[in-house]
């Protein structure tokens, strides 16, 4: 008999074996209260944390159902007071209340007669506080974010049900069959992630995070959340790309026209019912100490939602005017909560609780992603690149790695091996992916690529005009390319593990012949590039992603025969 397959550590770490019969159920299982932290070979380390315990809590786990699983399959007895602190995170969810209260004012109730006499001790909760006579709690609706931020911090979350503003009307149906053109018909998922978020209308649902992956209709998701609500939208999102492309899939997929949607960007600034704009030109400013000149758009054109699309990405600015806005429902979509900059506090707080989320291999086994190879290839450097990495500090051996010049090479003996595939080649450092367009004689999309010409490559790539393209940070997030089944990474943004997520996200959209997609990451071998690789990858392989580690010579030996083949 097998012993159980984890180890549930003082620290709330949990070790799980990758070699375990039990192990793709561990896994699944533990991933809706913990966090993937470390993935070696051998054994994976998840973290059990306040948040990851109050948005398991948000989804309907039970505190009962989670300490009776880590028991029954932890290999060693738990030590008491993990379990007590678990347990005790899970009492915190929900027992402090927010609801609407006289003359514009809202009431903070706890069901724990001890707790709030205890928080208001604490000065930044008490300047926010007034308690009158009879132990009740009264705020102004203006303090109802900064509020939340300062309780989540101090380890209690509030669960909001003062209500929203219902926001300017504005009625509209999903788009039907006629005369051949096919009506929108929404997927299972994505009827219940809308449905989720929206608690049918009562004000226990309206804010909250919808999580997908990457080309599982995160946008259809937010449409249906619009014609739930029938109200005016502000939409945002990361650049003027993604913003054009939902004004496209409004248009497309309801019956609102031209003179009912906005964009709202560098280029143009429309305020419609239904308004697109990104999160650069809110955070736009003339001067380091001038005010954001677009932060008033909240304020204006009287939203009844507003989108948070790619919500991982809210920048700081947005968070704070998100903390203003609690009277409008907020929906944020993303393809993972992971954020780098230890946000994930303010997002639970000011957008809300995870509402849904599904699998990426669920969706994949149901043939609503296609099955992804992910394929870690080690360059090794030359001699004298080696000498010069092994002189320099350590910001500049990061820069040293990723411009290796050997990967040269394997970019090219890839394009070979696939030289019927939709190619994208992705990097970050605008002067390596210069020097692999020209070598290469591929058209180059940088973040200083005109939009016009975005657009136009973008759609030549999609009818297969051309089949080939480099592109930098831009086409991490929010670019349609469904076609696309290879992708090369041949640098990123250190260990980001929401960058790796996005990246392999661009070519999971189902092919129309079956066939997988290929994600390809070159990584200078026994550098800190490497070092780095091995933390993008956390988020992927807690969704059951497994990345074959290939040296540079297998891939240009498999290119040296194909071209043998050929000849």
């Amino acid at each position: 008999m097998n012993e159980p397959a984890l180890i549930v550590q003082t620290d709330r770490t949990v070790l799980l074996e990758t070699q375990h019969p039990d192990y793709e159920m561990a896994r699944d299982r533990l991933s809706r209260f913990a966090e993937l932290e470390k993935s070696p070979e051998y054994v994976h380390f998840y973290r059990i944390t306040p948040v990851s315990i109050w948005n398991a809590a948000a989804l309907g786990e039970r505190a009962d159902e989670v300490l009776a699983w880590l028991v029954a399959n932890s290999r060693f007895p738990i030590v008491p007071v993990v379990l007590v602190q678990i347990r005790e995170w899970f009492h915190r969810y929900g027992l402090l209340r927010l609801y609407a209260a006289d003359n514009g004012r809202l009431r903070l109730h706890c069901d724990d007669g001890e707790v709030l006499p205890a928080l208001i001790t604490n000065a930044a909760v008490a300047a926010l506080l007034e308690v009158d006579d009879a132990g009740q709690a009264h705020l102004d609706a203006g303090k109802r974010g900064e509020l939340k931020q300062v309780l989540v911090r101090l380890g209690y979350p509030v669960d909001d049900r003062a209500g929203y503003r219902s926001g300017d009307a504005l009625a509209f149906q999903l788009r039907t069959a006629s005369l051949g053109t096919p009506g929108l018909v929404l997927r299972d998922y994505q009827t219940a992630a809308a449905a989720a978020f929206h608690a049918g209308g009562s004000d226990r649902g309206g804010c909250g995070v919808v999580v997908l992956p990457c080309g599982a209709g995160k946008t259809v998701v937010g449409i249906a959340a619009m014609h739930l609500l029938q109200t005016n939208t502000l939409v945002l999102t990361t650049n003027t790309v993604a913003v054009r492309q939902w004004l496209r899939e409004v248009l497309d997929k309801t019956d609102l026209t031209s003179d009912q949607i906005g964009e709202y960007s560098g280029d143009h600034k429309l305020i419609r019912p239904v308004t697109v704009a990104t999160y650069q030109i809110l955070t736009h400013r003339k001067g380091k100490m001038d005010a954001f000149t677009h932060m008033d758009l909240f304020d204006r054109g009287d939203f009844g939602l507003i989108i948070y699309d790619e919500v991982h990405l809210l920048p700081a600015p947005v968070f704070r005017a998100t903390a203003g806005i609690q009277a409008r429902r907020r929906l944020g979509l993303t393809a993972t909560l992971v954020r780098e900059d230890g946000r994930a506090d303010e997002v639970f707080s000011l957008i809300g609780p995870k509402r849904y989320e599904l699998p990426w291999k669920q969706l994949e086994r149901q043939g609503y992603l296609a099955p992804a190879r992910c394929v870690e290839v080690r360059v090794p450097l030359s001699e004298v690149r080696a000498q010069r990495y092994a002189a320099s500090g350590a910001r500049a051996q990061i820069r040293i790695a990723a411009d290796n010049e050997r990967k040269d090479d394997v970019v090219g003996a890839l394009l070979q091996v696939h030289a019927h595939d939709r190619v994208l080649v992705i990097g970050q450092y605008i002067e390596q992916l210069q020097h692999l367009a020209t070598v290469f004689r591929l058209p180059l999309i940088t973040g200083q690529t005109p939009n016009v010409d975005r657009e136009r490559l973008y759609a030549a790539f999609r009818s297969g005009e051309v089949p080939r393209l480099i592109v930098s940070k831009v086409g991490n997030f929010a670019i349609d390319l469904p076609d696309a089944n290879v992708a090369i990474q041949v640098s990123g943004t250190f260990g980001s593990r929401q960058e790796e997520a996005q990246r392999l996200g661009r070519v999971l959209r189902p092919k129309a012949d079956g066939g997988p997609a290929n994600f390809y990451t070159l990584v200078s071998a026994d550098t800190r590039e490497q070092q780095f690789a091995r933390k993008r990858q956390l988020f992927l392989t807690e969704q059951g992603y497994a990345y074959e580690i290939q040296p540079a010579s297998v891939v240009l030996a498999k290119a040296s025969q194909r071209r043998e083949a050929r000849a």
